[in-house]
């Protein structure tokens, strides 16, 4: 398969969201003080990682098989913690944060869909676009049992 050259450009903005999104994960996960989010986080991280490992084989010319997003995360059942803590309130920062990027990123994806020739790339991006709601909807669940949502 080859690409156009919007296609590569749109490829290369979405390899540089992935790796943003690989590099905020990594870091709020070191920052988190709740364990659960801690893990949320981590295992978003790796997904991330795939996404990045997908886009860059559609960049050398490859259309991988479609991912998992009909496949929800794993069950992730937050617990609500009653206390107000300058840890709870930064925790409710990244979580913030976090999310607005996974907006951003299913945006980009939902966009980029529309962009490409190859129906099987529009349905790689497509899944990835579905993986990155299912994000938000974990960080968005985690939010709203703690109160900051």
């Amino acid at each position: 398969m080859q690409l156009t050259q919007k296609e590569r450009d749109l490829i290369k903005d979405l390899k540089d969201q992935e790796q943003l999104c690989i590099d905020k994960y990594s870091k709020h996960a070191e920052c988190a003080s709740d364990s659960q989010l801690k893990a949320l986080f981590t295992g978003i991280s790796g997904t991330e990682r795939q996404h990045l490992e997908t886009l860059t084989q559609i960049e050398n010319g490859t259309v991988p098989p479609v991912g998992n997003a009909d496949k929800p995360l794993p069950t992730f059942h937050p617990t609500y913690s009653t206390t107000e803590t300058p840890q709870k309130k930064n925790d409710c920062y990244l979580c913030t944060d976090l999310l607005t990027t996974e907006k951003h990123a299913s945006h980009l994806y939902d966009t980029c869909v529309f962009e490409f020739d190859n129906q099987g790339v529009r349905k790689v991006l497509a899944s990835i676009q579905e993986e990155e709601q299912q994000h938000g909807k974990a960080i968005y669940d985690y939010m709203k049992v703690n109160s900051m949502y």
